[in-house]
């Protein structure tokens, strides 16, 4: 609140913002009056993030390193371990003297460029000079797939595509950045449970795996029946013309 009003000098705005990191959380049959920090998924909270970081971008930026950060979520670029490690140091003092913690697994020294040393941020996954989309990311996206496409709905196939399309639409729109590999494992994913679905129907069993079922609904089946291709989306993203 001091950093606030250093900016802010309007008494009902300040009040907000106070009653806002005061109020109590609840969780479940339980309720309590939070010590410290902003209320998780508040939309003032990334703000009130960068205006209490912004000293920190100001000191690594004085240093020579370059960082990368959103909200509380940041990356620091170093040239050698020696400067990563010098970089990480001054982090930690400044966290420290602010009231902060560093977040125990995700804080970590690595070489990018090599296998095993990567990092996550934003749901990406940087690693051997590649971006890529992290484990839980890939999690989500298929819970969501096998959410709607179960085989018990009782709905046709055009009107479970419908449903699904958004879906993949809205999650490519984001992760359209990342390696082209990361797009038929999921097509084919997504195709094997449509199919699992239509010899459900004919009373058959499966899960969709088998060339009998590739053979009697193949990839342009699903094509023309308007289902949203995540590999074909991003061969349009990269070659717009």
């Amino acid at each position: 609140m001091e950093r606030v009003a250093a900016r802010v000098s309007d008494g009902r705005i300040l009040v907000l913002l106070q009653g806002w990191l005061d109020q109590d959380v609840l969780h479940g049959m339980d309720r309590w009056i939070p010590t410290g920090g902003t209320p998780q998924g508040a939309v003032i909270s990334p703000l009130l993030a960068n205006l209490y970081l912004h000293p920190l971008d100001a000191l690594l930026a004085g240093k020579g390193h370059r960082m990368v950060r959103s909200a509380d979520d940041f990356v620091v670029l170093c040239r050698s371990l020696d400067e990563a490690e010098a970089a990480l140091s001054g982090i930690r003092d400044w966290v420290e003297a602010n009231g902060l913690t560093l977040h125990p697994d995700k804080t970590h020294l690595g070489d990018c460029r090599q296998r095993g040393q990567g990092f996550d941020f934003l749901g990406y996954r940087f690693e051997v000079g590649l971006r890529l989309i992290r484990k839980r990311s890939l999690d989500r996206l298929k819970d969501k797939v096998r959410e709607k496409t179960r085989r018990t709905q009782g709905v046709s196939l055009e009107r479970v595509i419908a449903n699904l399309n958004p879906v993949l639409r809205g999650w490519f729109n984001y992760f359209k950045h990342a390696h082209w590999t990361m797009f038929p494992p999921l097509d084919s994913l997504i195709r094997r449970r449509l199919r699992a679905i239509l010899r459900k129907w004919e009373k058959r069993g499966g899960l969709g795996t088998c060339p009998a079922a590739t053979a009697r609904w193949p990839n342009a089946f699903f094509a023309q029946a308007g289902l949203f291709t995540l590999k074909d989306a991003h061969l349009a993203a990269r070659n717009p013309r």
